[in-house]
Formats: structure tokens, C-alpha cells, sequence
């Protein structure tokens, strides 16, 4: 990591900063073997920051939102989100997920619910507020337009219309961090596009703290505030590059010199790191 990455951590103030880790290390351990899968991990995301992270397959990325998640426990090393250590899954972080993964036999609006009948305090007060949790996920399927689809099962929409009803959900209870692990991965191009449009409109009008696992170093460039690289297992983070580009972004702007040259830049990072560690 470079000296300016860590002046600038060191001059957040703890208030500002979202999630940090701080010389975390983690091993898969089985019977008879181990597994290193991530090695001095040190990153600061401040609040309301858009930070992606890629890396070759296998490097660890989804590991790092596991730990973010609570679902996992470091080996060394702690995970801390605005400021307090996590020991387990907690209601400041939504995650979505390459397969949607929504309920077959509930409908768009009842799967975009779903959070709010399992998470606290809402599940203890679901059946009073019922009303007006509708209406608030009426509003989240609206603003991903999905007017019209909340009576719809998952199966009789495209992906696409699934991952915009994922990304509902994962918001329904107003997280301070979204955990996204290749949202957009399995789409085809163009969906995936329009559905960079619509990740960004939610993320500009609720400005929670994102971070974002990607292989779609356009997709990295387009989104991020902060691109980090990482290393092949036991991953680690090599490189950070802030973006620079002003929102709204739009398409248009993916041809242009200056986005092709991160573009480029990136690509050459990761390049290096598969020849270092191959």
C-alpha cells in the first residue's frame, strides 16, 4: 500500500469512517490442513464512500465481505463498522448477491419485505407498520422501476428485474453499508449497464456506504469513489486508486480518454499481480 493511502486513513477521524480493518488476517482451518485466504488486510472506507474491490478469482474479495458481514471471524486482526468491532451478523449491513436469491413463492413486494420481518426492530413491530412497510417498498420497487411488478413472482421476470427487486431488499431497512458480491456478474451486457445507472441513483439519493466486489473493471471505474487491488491468495491489498470522475456518471463518459486511461491502469495492476504470483 502507498505512503499517501496511509496518511490519508490515518487522518480520517474514527466519526467519518464506516468500516475498518485493521491488520486482519484470516485461515480456513480444516482437520488436517490450512488455508491462508487473507494476510495483513489494513483499509479504512469512510461513511457515504462507494469503494470496489477487485482482484484475480479466488483472491479473497467475497471473504472480505463476509468479515464485514459478521459471517465470519478473523484469524487475527479486527473488523470494526462505525466504530464497534463486529462479532456477528448485524442490522447495519444489507448485502445482494450475484443470484438474487428471492423466494420463489413470494411475490416481488413480499421478497422485498422479507428483511423486515427478520430484522430488529422492525420484525417486532411488522404487523403494526405493515401499511406503511408496503408503502415504502412500493416506493424502492418504483424508484428502480419496477412500477406495476410487485404482485409479480420472481420467475416471471428477467434477471435483471430480480437484481433491481435484490438490491430493493437489501435497503428496505435503511442499512449504513451495502455489501454487493458481483451483483450485475451473470447479466448481459446491457442490462448490466442500465443496472449501473440504477445502483448509482439509489447510492446518490441515500448516500449509505458502499462496497462493491467486482471483475468488471469498467463496472469498478464507472461506480467506485476508491478502486482497490487486490493480490492472488492469500490476498492482500496491493493498490488503491481513487476515481476521479464527477456524478452523476454516465455511459457516454465510459469513452472517454480519461475513464479508458484508469481503465487501462487497472487493468495493468491486476496483470501485475498475476504475473507476480503466478
Amino acid at each position: 500500500m502507498s505512503n499517501e493511502r496511509a496518511v490519508a486513513s490515518a487522518q480520517r477521524s474514527s466519526e467519518s469512517i464506516a468500516v475498518a480493518f485493521d491488520n486482519v488476517n484470516l485461515v480456513y482451518r480444516a482437520k488436517d490442513s490450512s488455508t491462508a485466504a487473507l494476510e495483513d488486510i489494513n483499509m479504512s472506507v469512510g461513511k457515504g464512500e462507494f469503494v470496489v474491490v477487485a482482484g484475480p478469482s479466488g483472491c479473497g474479495k467475497t471473504t472480505l465481505l463476509k468479515l464485514i458481514a459478521g459471517l465470519i471471524s478473523p484469524t487475527e486482526g479486527e473488523v470494526r463498522l462505525v466504530g464497534q468491532r463486529v462479532r456477528g451478523p448485524s442490522k447495519v449491513v444489507g448485502m445482494a448477491f450475484q443470484n438474487p436469491t428471492l423466494l420463489p413463492w413470494r411475490t416481488m413486494l413480499q421478497n422485498v419485505l422479507l428483511p423486515l420481518e427478520i430484522v430488529e426492530p422492525h420484525r417486532s413491530q411488522f404487523r403494526r407498520e405493515r401499511a406503511a412497510y408496503m408503502r415504502k417498498a412500493n416506493e424502492l420497487l418504483e424508484s428502480v422501476h419496477l412500477t406495476g411488478f410487485a404482485n409479480a413472482h420472481p420467475w416471471q421476470l428477467s434477471g435483471g428485474m430480480q437484481q433491481r427487486a435484490s438490491l430493493c431488499r437489501a435497503l428496505i431497512h435503511e442499512p449504513e453499508i451495502l455489501l454487493l458480491d458481483e451483483p450485475f456478474g451473470a447479466l448481459d451486457a446491457f442490462t448490466r449497464e442500465e443496472l449501473w445507472l440504477v445502483l448509482q441513483d439509489l447510492w446518490l439519493e441515500r448516500t449509505c456506504t458502499v462496497m462493491l466486489v467486482t471483475h468488471d473493471l469498467r463496472e469498478a471505474v464507472f461506480l467506485g469513489d476508491t478502486v482497490y487491488v487486490m493480490s492472488k491468495r492469500p490476498g492482500t491489498l496491493t493498490e488503491r486508486s481513487e476515481v476521479p470522475f464527477s456524478r452523476p456518471r454516465t455511459l457516454e463518459g465510459c469513452f472517454e480518454p480519461e475513464f479508458l486511461e484508469m481503465f487501462r491502469r487497472i487493468r495493468e495492476q491486476i496483470g501485475e499481480v498475476r504475473e507476480r504470483t503466478s
